[in-house]
């Protein structure tokens, strides 16, 4: 498996991030873990995350590209939010993600994941919530490898998302 590194969004990364969000929208895929990439036209709006976002009401977010060392590829977007809010702590969770369509199915998740956990920690969380959709396998299987525990399933509005029903997961750091 190709190693990663997770970085903060620079400028270097413009092209490769509208690439990516332009990669998402076409293969139909959520922006989980995107802050909010979807809404934006431009790299630099979408870069002005404390301004774009507080505006919506999210909390504090600490966003993340999965860049793969070799070639310097982004490969992912992950975001760490803080504090959970009564809709994160019901449906969200701390930490969401994204991996570019034709990236998947090569382990970057977990790894991804593996690396944010200790951000998380920096921050002095002692335990983190991740929730996926009961449909979304793959996701299940990241959370589950990084030690993910299930607490419940929770039936939702289907607007929300795929299936109805979100899972639960707490990660204790």
């Amino acid at each position: 498996m190709d190693e990663l590194i997770l970085v903060r969004p620079r400028a270097e990364h413009a092209e490769q991030v509208m690439a990516y969000k332009e990669e998402m929208a076409k293969n139909g895929d959520s922006f989980d873990g995107c802050a909010g990439l979807e809404e934006t036209e431009t790299y630099e709006e979408w870069l002005d995350f404390d301004t774009r976002l507080k505006k919506k009401g999210y909390v504090p977010s600490e966003v993340f590209l999965a860049v793969r060392k070799e070639d310097n590829k982004v490969v992912g977007i992950i975001d760490y939010r803080r504090p959970l809010t009564p809709f994160l702590l019901k449906y969200g969770g701390n930490i969401g993600y994204s991996i570019l369509p034709s990236e998947r199915r090569k382990g970057y998740a977990t790894q991804m994941l593996k690396l944010l956990l200790p951000v998380c920690k920096e921050y002095g969380e002692e335990k983190v919530l991740i929730t996926c959709n009961k449909t979304n396998y793959p996701s299940q299987r990241t959370i589950i490898k990084n030690g993910g525990v299930l607490e419940n399933e929770i039936t939702y509005d289907a607007s929300l998302g795929e299936c109805g029903v979100v899972q639960r997961y707490w990660i204790t750091l």
